[in-house]
């Protein structure tokens, strides 16, 4: 029985080490910057890898007041994409950590 309780312990311990290493990815996420674009560069956006967009650009030569609707759908192609590469970003970061284990999700 004894050997029980000691394999348990180090089994938390394990875990608290896991989930301390986890906090610190997903601290380190939030500090990283993706850019998407959209229009060859025409639109960037930058977001952070928590998905907050935290910066918009647009080229002068982008806006056209007789065609408001090609900038909005280049915009949003542009967040489209930031946010997409976040995910993918997210996804390699964090994955280290469920590899293997079969979570349902």
């Amino acid at each position: 029985m004894r050997g029980g309780m000691g394999n348990m312990q180090n089994m938390m311990k394990q875990v608290q080490k896991m989930q301390k290493k986890m906090a610190e990815a997903q601290e380190q996420l939030g500090e990283e910057k993706i850019e998407g674009t959209a229009g060859g560069g025409m639109v960037t956006v930058v977001v952070t890898g928590h998905k907050e967009v935290v910066d918009v650009q647009i080229k002068p030569e982008a806006v056209d007041p007789d065609d408001v609707e090609m900038l909005q759908d280049l915009v949003l192609a542009a967040v489209n994409d930031a946010l997409k590469k976040a995910d993918e970003l997210s996804n390699n970061t964090m994955g280290q950590f469920t590899k293997g284990l079969n979570l349902p999700f």
